[in-house]
């Protein structure tokens, strides 16, 4: 695990901890080969390309999932807010665990899947 991360986890207030620590072991239970560092002043997350992001702002975390991720769930999405590549997680509410782990493991597979294509088309 990132030193880093670690650090920006401890800053946060008390109260968030709990929950920036549990999002970040979802993802790495979920990519435990993924480079985890800081970017842009979050935590971020490489697994076979830009794989997730997430930051602590005010009333919630922002989990920044890079597109076409969100709009692919956007229906299981309804009860958050959300942008083109960002879900709004309210500090007050349980993190939604399985939804959560089906968002990155999409991820995961969209970026292997544009993996395997970027390949295919440099050997062509």
């Amino acid at each position: 695990m990132d030193k880093q991360v670690s650090a920006y986890i401890a800053r946060a207030p008390k109260a968030s901890r709990l929950k920036l620590t549990e999002l970040r072991r979802l993802i790495m239970d979920i990519a435990p080969e993924a480079e985890e560092r800081i970017s842009y002043g979050m935590p971020y997350y490489d697994h076979y390309g830009r794989m997730a992001y997430f930051a602590l702002m005010k009333g919630y975390i922002g989990l920044y999932i890079p597109s076409p991720i969100i709009a692919d769930h956007k229906r299981e999405l309804a009860d958050y807010v959300t942008t083109k590549s960002a879900i709004h997680l309210p500090l007050e509410k349980k993190l939604p665990v399985a939804l959560i782990k089906k968002l990155i493991r999409a991820r995961i597979k969209h970026n292997k899947t544009k993996r395997k294509s970027v390949k295919k088309n440099h050997r062509a």
